[in-house]
């Protein structure tokens, strides 16, 4: 039966039933903290505490949680915990019910962003499983080789990464770690004011050790064509076959649901000077592929960037987004 209405409450009444009569008391506590590793939340009281019940338990790890991480463990328990398929029914269809409400159909595999050099030269290493391989310029983007969390891409995964591949010792604090790499991020958007002061604004969320918010990743890649535009015009092709081969920011909200941000200057719609109805129809057509893919797209103008209020409409309308992604 298809649940009427999907809310926190629902999903953790069918986590927490699909839980109690899973497992046994003794069973439910490694499955929590060892199996799907969540942390537990209460300072005054600890899993193992005799008076807890099976209910307790598991409202002592997820009691506090939003909406979207609720869901992002319904898709864990369903995929990765060896649970009777009877147990299973009211969760599965709330996860139906859920994933109608928009996303994108499969979980993200690949994040190539924050290039600040020449294109990377990208192959299929394994085409049956869609395995992706930077053979030149790769040192001028950045992988992220982590698989992308059901709830969500945070700056705090980022920054765990970033210590990893950076080498940084466990001792460097993690703002330390954070402005380090905020400071690479900012550096792929060049001197482009108006992409600067969206990344910026931004930020603003990390602080204060803040770093549990959904990150804003610029300079995303989206398609790829190999081809250069001296080699298409070579050899008779006009432009390439696939537009807006980088975003210029991403969200991830969760896997499935994605946020494009696009700053738009005149080179989106005009040629010089002259508006060009070709470059905007380019435009809005892939906005539509995106969308109809289940991608959200937002889009600023580069005048309204540029206006004195433009930090505070950029505030506001994160708060709102945040807001209506919960």
């Amino acid at each position: 039966m298809t649940p009427v209405k999907v809310s926190s409450r629902s999903f953790r009444h069918a986590i927490e039933e699909a839980l109690i009569h899973g497992y046994t008391r003794t069973d439910l506590e490694t499955v929590l903290s060892e199996e799907l590793k969540l942390p537990w939340s209460s300072v005054d009281h600890q899993p193992s505490d005799k008076e807890f019940t099976k209910r307790d338990v598991i409202k002592g790890y997820i009691e506090t949680w939003e909406l979207r991480r609720l869901v992002a463990l319904g898709r864990r328990m369903v995929a990765e915990l060896d649970l009777p398929e009877t147990l299973l029914p009211e969760l599965k269809a709330l996860l139906a019910e859920y994933d109608r409400g928009g996303g994108v159909g499969t979980p993200a595999k690949n994040l190539i962003f924050a290039a600040n050099g020449p294109k990377p030269d990208l192959v299929l290493h394994d085409a049956i499983n869609n395995d992706v391989e930077i053979v030149r310029n790769g040192e001028y983007c950045l992988i992220y080789d982590e698989p992308i969390p059901a709830d969500g891409l945070k700056y705090s995964d980022l920054i765990r990464w970033w210590r990893r591949r950076q080498g940084f010792a466990d001792t460097m604090a993690a703002r330390d770690v954070g402005l380090d790499l905020h400071g690479r991020l900012r550096a792929s958007l060049g001197d482009n004011p108006v992409e600067c002061r969206v990344f910026d604004a931004y930020a603003t969320r990390y602080k204060g050790g803040q770093f549990d918010v959904p990150a804003l990743i610029p300079q995303v890649y989206l398609h790829f064509d190999p081809a250069t535009a001296l080699a298409r015009r070579t050899a008779g092709q006009n432009g390439s076959p696939l537009a807006r081969q980088r975003m210029d920011f991403l969200i991830l909200f969760s896997d499935r649901h994605r946020v494009v941000l696009e700053v738009d200057g005149k080179q989106h719609y005009a040629t010089g000077d002259i508006a060009s109805p070709t470059l905007y129809s380019e435009m809005v057509s892939e906005d539509r592929r995106l969308r109809l893919s289940g991608y959200e797209v937002y889009r600023f103008g580069g005048a309204e960037l540029m206006a004195d209020d433009a930090d505070e409409m950029l505030a506001q309308f994160f708060d709102q987004l945040t807001d209506r992604m919960r």
